[in-house]
């Protein structure tokens, strides 16, 4: 039977808005959502192709890349720019909408990365 603590926590309060479920603090105050670390990678950055939950849409995925938030968010924009395309960063994983993974690739090798091409 589960803990009556845990299947009941709160979501929202009318006081300070939404609340972690984990921690039970407002969102904006949430102390597990900073200790979520990212796993240390090889040193090899790897890209690939993917279309899994994304209705057959192509998807290119950058993983691997050992840099903090705020320099993957630059990179990915460059990389976002360069392929003349949209995407995000994500969990340490920059998405690029579309199958640009030649271009991506070129790009990496250029800003001094080991590159391999994971998948298909």
């Amino acid at each position: 039977m589960k803990d009556k603590l845990l299947s009941s926590g709160l979501v929202y309060s009318t006081d300070s808005g939404r609340m972690c479920p984990q921690c039970r603090q407002p969102q904006a105050q949430c102390s597990c959502r900073s200790a979520v670390k990212r796993p240390a990678g090889d040193g090899i950055v790897r890209v690939s192709r993917q279309t899994k939950g994304r209705a057959g849409k192509g998807v290119t995925l950058v993983k691997g890349m050992d840099l903090g938030d705020a320099a993957l968010n630059v990179l990915g924009k460059q990389l976002k720019t360069a392929c003349g395309s949209g995407g995000t960063v994500k969990d340490g994983v920059i998405e690029v909408q579309g199958d640009h993974v030649e271009r991506v690739m070129d790009m990496l090798k250029v800003h001094g990365h080991t590159v391999k091409r994971a998948g298909g």
